[in-house]
């Protein structure tokens, strides 16, 4: 099992970026995928979540209406558009499957003015 992140980078206040998993090693279309985070001065968070099948999306309180999460079975890949950014959004992002396998290396994302 194996989870590649990347697409962070450094944006403005207000900015977007699209972040992108490639999996490897399980069932990709059979699991649900998450993203999470880890911001400054907090442990690891859920961010959002789109399950397999239909694809129904939850979102945690502080980022609904301005992250989307989206999966494409046929390439392995979860995606996260992340708009609006702002500072408290700065730090790492990975991606992980229900339940939860190795992490990978995440991605950084950095937001300031």
């Amino acid at each position: 099992v194996q989870f590649v992140e990347s697409g962070g980078g450094s944006v403005q206040p207000g900015g977007s970026l699209r972040l992108t998993c490639i999996t490897s090693g399980f069932t990709f279309s059979r699991s649900v995928m998450y993203w999470h985070r880890q911001v400054l001065g907090k442990s690891r968070q859920w961010v959002a979540r789109i399950n397999d099948g239909r694809g129904q999306r939850n979102y945690a309180d502080f980022v609904k209406d301005r992250f989307i999460i989206s999966r494409d079975d046929d390439k392995n890949t979860v995606y996260l558009q992340m708009n609006n950014l702002q500072p408290e959004d700065t730090g790492t992002y990975w991606c992980n499957r229900y339940p939860p396998g190795p992490w990978g290396q995440g991605t950084q994302v950095i937001v300031s003015i």
